[in-house]
């Protein structure tokens, strides 16, 4: 089983910048995937980034150049590096931990961003 617990979200003002991590417990492996997805109010639950287990990362295209998503296998830890953040980025951000048959989620924090 894992667990896995997201900190780091806040209350920001546009063009700031916030760092998300994700710490996962329980049996991780090499070779899990994992991802930062968000839902916005009202809104279906969408893609951030992910990051392979090898360490290969993609962006969806609202968040490329300004989120850097990394991983620290010694950690157990996923981080997402938000800067010059939107309005638009305001949502509940969730750490996604996937496998071939099954997905693993956090209970999700807030981020807000401020015009």
């Amino acid at each position: 089983q894992v667990q896995l617990v997201e900190s780091g979200g806040g209350l920001v003002q546009a063009g700031g910048s916030l760092r998300l991590s994700c710490a996962a417990s329980g049996s991780t492996t090499t070779i899990d995937a994992f991802g930062w997805y968000r839902q916005a109010p009202g809104k279906q639950r969408e893609l951030a980034a992910r990051i392979s287990s090898g360490g290969s990362p993609n962006y969806a295209d609202s968040v490329k150049g300004r989120f850097t998503i990394s991983r620290d296998n010694a950690k157990n830890t996923l981080y997402l590096q938000m800067n010059t953040l939107k309005p638009e980025d305001t949502a509940v951000y969730y750490c996604n931990l996937h496998r071939p048959w099954r997905d693993y989620w956090g209970q999700g924090t807030q981020v807000t961003v401020s015009s």
